[in-house]
Protein backbone atom coordinates (compact mmCIF):
# COMPACT_ATOMS: atom_id res chain seq x y z
CA UNK A 1 0.00 0.00 0.00
CA UNK A 2 1.21 3.25 -0.94
CA UNK A 3 2.29 5.53 2.12
CA UNK A 4 -0.41 8.27 0.96
CA UNK A 5 -2.91 5.42 1.57
CA UNK A 6 -1.28 4.40 4.60
CA UNK A 7 -1.77 8.01 5.88
CA UNK A 8 -5.42 8.81 4.98
CA UNK A 9 -6.65 5.67 6.66
CA UNK A 10 -5.10 6.52 10.19
CA UNK A 11 -6.17 9.92 9.94
CA UNK A 12 -9.51 8.80 9.21
CA UNK A 13 -9.60 6.38 11.53
CA UNK A 14 -8.33 8.97 14.08
CA UNK A 15 -7.09 5.88 16.69
CA UNK A 16 -3.81 3.65 16.67
CA UNK A 17 -4.17 0.81 19.26
CA UNK A 18 -0.92 0.20 20.46
CA UNK A 19 -0.54 -3.64 21.26
CA UNK A 20 2.35 -4.56 23.98
CA UNK A 21 2.07 -7.57 25.74
CA UNK A 22 4.16 -10.06 27.44
CA UNK A 23 3.93 -12.68 24.60
CA UNK A 24 3.67 -13.25 20.82
CA UNK A 25 0.38 -14.83 21.49
CA UNK A 26 -1.23 -12.30 23.42
CA UNK A 27 -0.23 -9.97 20.57
CA UNK A 28 -1.84 -12.23 17.99
CA UNK A 29 -5.19 -12.65 19.88
CA UNK A 30 -5.07 -8.62 20.21
CA UNK A 31 -4.89 -8.04 17.11
CA UNK A 32 -7.46 -10.25 16.16
CA UNK A 33 -9.64 -8.86 18.51
CA UNK A 34 -9.12 -5.58 17.23
CA UNK A 35 -9.93 -6.64 13.73
CA UNK A 36 -12.78 -7.92 14.74
CA UNK A 37 -14.30 -4.33 15.87
CA UNK A 38 -12.96 -2.95 12.59
CA UNK A 39 -9.84 -1.15 14.97
CA UNK A 40 -7.13 -1.97 12.04
CA UNK A 41 -4.53 0.85 12.32
CA UNK A 42 -2.88 -1.01 15.09
CA UNK A 43 1.02 -0.16 16.13
CA UNK A 44 2.96 -3.98 17.12
CA UNK A 45 5.87 -2.82 19.55
CA UNK A 46 9.15 -4.30 19.60
CA UNK A 47 9.32 -5.07 23.59
CA UNK A 48 7.26 -7.93 22.80
CA UNK A 49 9.17 -11.03 22.42
CA UNK A 50 10.00 -11.99 18.36
CA UNK A 51 7.71 -8.96 17.24
CA UNK A 52 9.46 -9.32 13.94
CA UNK A 53 8.04 -12.62 13.84
CA UNK A 54 4.24 -11.52 15.00
CA UNK A 55 4.51 -8.23 12.57
CA UNK A 56 5.35 -11.13 9.67
CA UNK A 57 2.45 -13.59 10.60
CA UNK A 58 0.01 -10.91 10.76
CA UNK A 59 0.73 -9.61 7.84
CA UNK A 60 0.29 -12.65 6.16
CA UNK A 61 -3.27 -12.99 7.55
CA UNK A 62 -4.51 -9.69 6.98
CA UNK A 63 -3.09 -8.28 4.46
CA UNK A 64 -4.65 -5.04 3.62
CA UNK A 65 -7.25 -5.24 6.06
CA UNK A 66 -4.82 -3.79 8.69
CA UNK A 67 -2.76 -1.28 8.93
CA UNK A 68 0.13 -2.46 10.60
CA UNK A 69 3.02 -0.39 12.38
CA UNK A 70 6.32 -0.93 14.58
CA UNK A 71 6.06 0.87 17.46
CA UNK A 72 9.28 1.38 19.81
CA UNK A 73 11.52 1.70 16.76
CA UNK A 74 15.30 2.86 18.17
CA UNK A 75 17.59 2.39 15.14
CA UNK A 76 17.27 2.63 11.37
CA UNK A 77 18.32 -0.88 11.00
CA UNK A 78 15.35 -2.40 13.35
CA UNK A 79 12.93 0.06 11.38
CA UNK A 80 14.70 -1.86 8.10
CA UNK A 81 13.80 -5.16 9.46
CA UNK A 82 10.02 -4.24 10.56
CA UNK A 83 9.18 -3.26 6.92
CA UNK A 84 10.88 -6.49 5.25
CA UNK A 85 8.43 -7.92 7.86
CA UNK A 86 5.25 -6.30 6.50
CA UNK A 87 4.55 -2.80 8.88
CA UNK A 88 3.80 -0.02 7.05
CA UNK A 89 4.60 2.91 8.93
CA UNK A 90 7.02 3.36 12.17
CA UNK A 91 6.31 4.60 15.13
CA UNK A 92 9.71 5.92 17.62
CA UNK A 93 8.96 7.25 21.52
CA UNK A 94 12.31 9.78 20.76
CA UNK A 95 13.53 10.76 17.53
CA UNK A 96 16.40 9.26 15.96
CA UNK A 97 17.13 11.28 12.65
CA UNK A 98 18.75 8.09 11.12
CA UNK A 99 15.48 5.79 11.21
CA UNK A 100 13.43 8.68 9.95
CA UNK A 101 15.78 9.03 7.40
CA UNK A 102 15.50 5.72 5.95
CA UNK A 103 12.04 5.70 6.06
CA UNK A 104 12.08 8.73 4.05
CA UNK A 105 13.92 6.46 1.45
CA UNK A 106 11.99 3.69 1.82
CA UNK A 107 8.60 5.57 1.07
CA UNK A 108 7.42 4.44 4.46
CA UNK A 109 5.13 6.88 7.03
CA UNK A 110 7.12 7.49 10.14
CA UNK A 111 5.95 8.86 13.36
CA UNK A 112 9.16 9.72 15.65
CA UNK A 113 8.48 10.64 19.45
CA UNK A 114 9.48 14.23 20.76
CA UNK A 115 7.52 16.20 23.50
CA UNK A 116 8.62 20.18 23.32
CA UNK A 117 8.48 22.26 20.60
CA UNK A 118 12.21 22.36 19.70
CA UNK A 119 11.75 18.69 19.36
CA UNK A 120 8.58 18.36 17.71
CA UNK A 121 9.84 20.81 15.13
CA UNK A 122 13.10 19.03 14.23
CA UNK A 123 11.28 15.79 13.65
CA UNK A 124 8.78 17.56 10.92
CA UNK A 125 11.73 19.16 9.87
CA UNK A 126 13.34 15.84 9.06
CA UNK A 127 10.75 14.98 7.24
CA UNK A 128 8.23 13.54 10.12
CA UNK A 129 4.70 12.41 8.38
CA UNK A 130 3.41 12.95 11.92
CA UNK A 131 5.09 13.67 15.51
CA UNK A 132 3.98 11.44 18.06
CA UNK A 133 3.87 13.56 21.06
CA UNK A 134 5.42 11.77 23.90
CA UNK A 135 4.31 11.13 26.99
CA UNK A 136 1.40 13.87 26.66
CA UNK A 137 -0.39 13.74 30.02
CA UNK A 138 2.91 14.84 31.51
CA UNK A 139 2.68 17.89 29.85
CA UNK A 140 -0.70 18.75 30.44
CA UNK A 141 -2.48 16.70 28.33
CA UNK A 142 -4.87 18.27 25.71
CA UNK A 143 -3.84 21.29 26.80
CA UNK A 144 -0.66 21.12 25.70
CA UNK A 145 -1.33 20.31 22.55
CA UNK A 146 -3.56 23.17 21.90
CA UNK A 147 -1.03 25.16 22.82
CA UNK A 148 2.13 23.76 20.45
CA UNK A 149 -0.48 23.77 17.71
CA UNK A 150 -1.22 27.49 18.03
CA UNK A 151 2.02 28.49 16.34
CA UNK A 152 2.15 24.93 14.49
CA UNK A 153 -0.70 24.44 13.17
CA UNK A 154 0.80 22.59 10.03
CA UNK A 155 2.35 19.86 12.36
CA UNK A 156 0.11 16.82 12.43
CA UNK A 157 0.14 15.48 15.56
CA UNK A 158 -0.34 12.16 17.09
CA UNK A 159 -0.66 12.47 21.62
CA UNK A 160 0.30 9.48 22.91
CA UNK A 161 0.42 8.43 26.99
CA UNK A 162 -2.51 9.29 29.05
CA UNK A 163 -5.30 8.78 26.13
CA UNK A 164 -8.11 7.35 27.85
CA UNK A 165 -12.19 7.39 27.54
CA UNK A 166 -11.96 10.15 29.42
CA UNK A 167 -9.48 12.74 27.63
CA UNK A 168 -9.76 11.71 23.85
CA UNK A 169 -12.49 14.07 22.82
CA UNK A 170 -10.36 17.21 24.42
CA UNK A 171 -6.89 15.59 22.35
CA UNK A 172 -9.00 16.03 19.23
CA UNK A 173 -10.68 19.03 19.79
CA UNK A 174 -7.55 20.28 20.99
CA UNK A 175 -6.12 19.79 17.26
CA UNK A 176 -4.73 16.03 17.10
CA UNK A 177 -4.68 13.99 13.91
CA UNK A 178 -5.04 10.68 15.47
CA UNK A 179 -4.03 9.18 18.83
CA UNK A 180 -2.10 6.37 19.99
CA UNK A 181 -4.14 4.46 22.51
CA UNK A 182 -2.82 1.83 25.18
CA UNK A 183 -3.91 0.05 28.12
CA UNK A 184 -7.13 1.85 28.08
CA UNK A 185 -8.55 0.31 25.26
CA UNK A 186 -6.06 -2.60 24.48
CA UNK A 187 -6.84 -5.09 27.80
CA UNK A 188 -4.99 -7.71 27.84
CA UNK A 189 -6.63 -8.96 31.21
CA UNK A 190 -10.41 -8.56 29.50
CA UNK A 191 -8.71 -10.81 26.44
CA UNK A 192 -7.14 -13.62 28.34
CA UNK A 193 -10.12 -13.70 30.50
CA UNK A 194 -12.54 -14.41 27.38
CA UNK A 195 -14.18 -11.25 27.69
CA UNK A 196 -14.01 -9.88 23.88
CA UNK A 197 -16.99 -7.47 24.71
CA UNK A 198 -15.15 -5.34 26.76
CA UNK A 199 -12.76 -4.40 24.01
CA UNK A 200 -15.29 -4.34 21.55
CA UNK A 201 -17.27 -1.66 23.85
CA UNK A 202 -14.54 0.22 24.37
CA UNK A 203 -13.49 0.26 20.88
CA UNK A 204 -17.41 1.65 20.55
CA UNK A 205 -17.22 4.19 22.77
CA UNK A 206 -13.65 5.71 21.06
CA UNK A 207 -15.25 5.74 17.87
CA UNK A 208 -18.34 7.31 19.19
CA UNK A 209 -16.31 10.07 20.77
CA UNK A 210 -14.13 10.47 18.16
CA UNK A 211 -16.99 11.19 15.70
CA UNK A 212 -18.50 13.72 17.67
CA UNK A 213 -15.12 15.75 18.93
CA UNK A 214 -14.43 16.31 15.07
CA UNK A 215 -18.37 17.05 14.28
CA UNK A 216 -17.63 20.00 16.46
Amino acid sequence: MEKAQVLSRIRSGGLIPIVRTPTADDALAMVAALEAVQLTNLEITLTIPNAIEVLRTLSQRFGDRVILGAGTVLDAKSAEACVAAGAQFIVSPGLDLDTVAYCKRAGIAVFPGALTPTEILTAWKAGADMVKVFPASAMGGASYIKAIKAPLPQIEMVPTGGVSLDTAAAFIKAGAAALGVGGDLVDLEALRSGRGEVIAERARKYVEILAQARAR
